[in-house]
This record gives structure tokens, sequence and C-alpha cells, in this order.
């Protein structure tokens, strides 16, 4: 019996002791030396610049940080996956990242669809969801806490293009190109909002579906409607392959982008036909070295690829990193998933370097200014108004 006893209270004490060792254990991807995240996005296909371009930037961001010892002593490391812009594939790379890599935090998503499949994966697993690179809404509900945007929404880009053709250009008919799937509805239902504010419809839509090039009969749609603009919902291949079509047709229409086309890769793939194509963005100038921001930016991009040149997405993506490096470095104690995503809406306004990121309870938006770009002949950039 007492032999019994003594087992019994030896099983107790190791459960406890066991049970006391997994309560101190680190968050998953935290180690003594590093902290590693995780990456689904279009790394091949139509839209993989943008997939490269958030890569690249975050990647800067963290090799800045390491290059100055971490945060807090940890390197901080990215595991990355292909999802070529479908849901079906992100979905599956996501589940790899949290459930065999172990990752800490999913970080630079691209895209709508994409991160409506995944988005809720993560939030299920208490997985922080962090600086996706797409305007969508449902990203921005208070009950995602787990969830963390820098950019402003496709209804604040979508409000910003209605209000300059209609003040600035005098227009009034406008048509659209637009994504037939959850991406191109938002923008298309943006859209029609700034429209009906100021008692104005579409004189034509258009669609396309992901990942092709398909956008010929939605230009026969839209020439129809003789417009004197079209905005476009898309990424940079179909959106390039439309406005060179719509031009040997002859359609005389002011083109007007949305951010997440992709801006140097869309003036890459327009070549001469890009002058005067306007893009929204969302994220500073990326050559006005007069931001601070921009100034550490440009040289840590430098020193990560001396060839490298600076662009919008690569800049979103640098500044998703350094949103990412502050929060960790404010942490004191013990860092968890939900210890990061606390911080930063504790943090409230985070100067990037001359460029604030304001987040609160309910806020998990950092930035709200959109600001119009125009592609000059040359393929560069230039502004063409202010930020909203």
């Amino acid at each position: 019996m007492k032999r019994k006893l003594l087992l019994g209270a030896v099983s107790v004490a190791i459960g406890t002791l066991m049970a006391s060792t997994m309560s101190l254990a680190a968050e998953n991807g935290v180690f003594k030396d590093r902290i590693v995240f995780g990456q689904s996005a279009a790394f091949g296909g139509p839209a993989a610049a943008l997939g490269k371009g958030m890569r690249t930037g975050i990647a800067v961001a963290f090799k800045e940080a390491n290059d100055g010892g971490g945060v807090n002593g940890r390197k901080l490391e990215v595991i990355g996956y292909d999802d070529g812009y479908e849901p079906e594939k992100s979905i599956a790379n996501v589940k790899k990242l949290i459930d065999v890599d172990q990752v800490f935090a999913l970080i630079g998503a691209v895209g709508t669809p994409t991160s409506k499949a995944t988005q809720p994966i993560a939030t299920a697993a208490g997985v922080p969801f962090i600086g996706p690179f797409t305007g969508a809404g449902f990203l921005r509900k208070p009950e995602n806490s787990n969830v963390v945007n820098v950019r402003a929404t496709y209804g604040q880009e979508t409000e910003a293009w209605i209000e300059y053709l209609t003040t600035e250009k005098g227009f009034d008919r406008i048509a659209i190109l637009y994504q037939d799937d959850s991406f191109g509805r938002v923008g298309l239902a943006g859209v029609k909002k700034a429209m009906a504010k100021r008692g104005l419809k579409l004189v034509a839509e258009g669609t396309y579906k992901r990942n092709t090039v398909a956008v010929k009969s939605g230009l026969l749609k839209i020439r129809k409607g003789k417009p004197q603009a079209v905005v476009m919902v898309g990424a940079y291949k179909p959106c390039a392959a439309f406005i060179k079509l719509a031009k040997k047709a002859r359609l005389k229409a002011t083109f007007v982008n949305i951010s997440f086309v992709g801006s140097k890769a869309l003036a890459k793939e327009l070549g001469k036909d890009g002058e005067g194509v306007i893009i929204s963005q969302v994220v500073p100038f990326p050559w006005n070295t007069a931001t601070p921001l921009v100034q550490q930016y440009q040289a840590a991009l430098k020193s990560f690829d001396p060839k490298a040149e600076p662009g919008f997405v690569t800049l979103e993506g640098y500044m998703v990193g350094r949103l990412v490096v502050k929060a960790l470095g404010n942490i004191k104690r013990e860092i968890t998933r939900k210890g990061l995503t606390d911080m930063i809406a504790q943090m409230g306004a985070i100067d990037l370097g001359g460029v604030i990121l304001t987040y609160g309870k309910g806020d998990n938006q950092g930035m709200d200014k959109v600001f119009l770009t125009q592609i000059q002949a040359d393929g560069s950039f230039k502004p063409v108004k202010p930020a909203s």
C-alpha cells in the first residue's frame, strides 16, 4: 500500500513538474536566439511581383534589425511558401506554417481572396496575421484582434479616385474593369458607393478571371459605354493587357489603378503605353528622402541588395517589418502571440520615422492616407496630388 502511495505521489510530482515546464515553455516560433515568422504569398504567376516585393521589404527590415543584434538578442526569420495567388494553395501553406513549421506569426500575405481563405485559420489558432497586402474591409473588423493592418482600405482608395476624377477632371462618365472575385467585388462596391455619393452611376462594367489576362470581352463591354475614365481593380498583368488593347482600340480614356496592381510591375509591363496612367498609393513616396522613413528604407534596401530599386511594394513590406521590430522591442516580458498584438494596440501612435501608424482598441488599421501617382514617359512616377 505504501509503495503504491509513494508511486502515486511521484506521478503527481512528475505531472506537476511537466505542467510547470510546459507553462514556462516559449511560444511556438520563439527560440532563445530567434523568432520565426511565416509568409504565404504569390512568388510565381501574374501576381508574383507583389509577393516578391513584400518578401523583399520584410527581409530588408528584418536584416536591418538583425545586423544591429536582433530584437533583444533574437534574430528574426521568415519561412515563405508560394501560393500563386490561389486560395486553396494559400490554405495548405498556412496550415503547414502553423501546424508543421509552428511559426510565431504570419506576415505579408498578398491578396483579398487568399487572405479571406486564411485569416479565419490564423484567427482560430490565435496566430497573429500581420501586414496583409490588401485593403479588404473584413480584415478591419474589431473582432479580428489577431489581425494587424498597415495600409488604408480599398474603400478609401476608390473614394480618392472618384473625388479626383469628378472634382479635378470634371468627368461623369466612368467605367470599371475588375477581377471577378472577392477582391474585384470589394473594389466595385467602393466605386459604386463613391459614385452614388455624387449622384452618378457607372457607364459600363467589365471583368476578367483571376490569374488570367482574358480581358477582351471586358474591353468590348466597356468601350460601348464611351467612358472618359476607366478605373481598374486588378493585378498588373491583366490591367496592362487591358490598357494596351484599349489604346489599340483607340479608347481615349484616363486609366486609374488600385495600389494592389503593383506600380513598378505595371509600369514595366506597359512600357511606352504607361504614360499618364494613374495609380493610387497607400504608403509614402519611395523616392522622397525628405521623409526619414524613406531615407532609412533606401539605405537598408541598398545594404540588402545594391542592385535593388526602391518601390511602393517593397516599402510597404519594409514598413510591416519595421512595425513588428518596434512592437517586439517594446515587449519586456515573455514574448507571446497575444502579447505582440496587444502591444501594437497599446502603443497607439507608432512613429516609423516621420510616418505615423495609429492603433487602438477595436482599431487594427495603422494608416488612412491615400495619394495618387502617375506613370511618366520613362516609367518613373510623380505624385498627382497630396495624400488625402
